[in-house]
């Protein structure tokens, strides 16, 4: 399968807490929910289709807890049958037991199991969210795609997809697009180490 990672990013680079003021407080983020007000149906639509491509789910701890807490009461949302009924992974050195079925726990060396579970048959395995995850990954080069959606907001502090001190990373631009209430949709495809070079002649 092909690990591709799905991520909202403020026009600053946070991904914390895009989708509600208490879906993630750590370290006293007070800034939750930013994402939302430039949601709309022609992203809705893209994301949808985006889901549609999935055969499986790989979650941090964090976010995994928060869509098991919230999805299975969502029977009605059309996203619903694929995130309830896909297989789930989760990355967790703490949890003993993960009841949103079908789930499995990775602990221990994470990407290692996660490499195995790419060799698996099947389209994409999908990361939402679940940064600090995404950045262990992107540093192990484990990630295919990413598709990032970038509000045009500056949040001005949060925990950030991109930290200072994290991995290079090489990555080509495969498609952008704007939606009507401004967010910058790019998909890259992973290339490597980046390159670098002189300006001149």
């Amino acid at each position: 399968m092909k690990l591709v990672l799905q991520e909202f990013l403020s026009l600053d680079g946070v991904s914390q807490g895009p989708g509600s003021p208490d879906e993630d407080t750590s370290d006293g983020f007070t800034r939750g929910g930013w994402f939302v007000p430039h949601l709309d149906e022609e992203f809705e639509r893209l994301a949808g289709t985006w889901l549609g491509r999935a055969d499986a789910f790989l979650f941090g701890r964090r976010t995994y807890a928060n869509f098991a807490r919230d999805w299975p009461k969502m029977t009605e949302h059309p996203a619903a049958a694929i995130l309830n009924g896909l297989p789930k992974y989760v990355a967790s050195q703490s949890l003993t037991k993960a009841e949103w079925n079908p789930s499995t726990i990775l602990s221990g060396d994470v990407p290692a199991q996660v490499a195995e579970v790419k060799r698996q048959p099947g389209r994409e395995l999908q990361i939402h969210g679940s940064a600090r995850l995404a950045q262990s990954l992107l540093t192990a080069g484990l990630i295919d795609e990413l598709r990032l959606a970038i509000a045009p907001v500056v949040v001005g502090t949060g925990r950030r997809l991109f930290p200072d001190g994290g991995a290079p990373a090489g990555l080509r631009l495969v498609s952008n697009e704007t939606t009507s209430r401004g967010l910058s949709v790019h998909i890259y495809e992973s290339t490597g180490r980046p390159e670098y070079g002189t300006y001149g002649a």
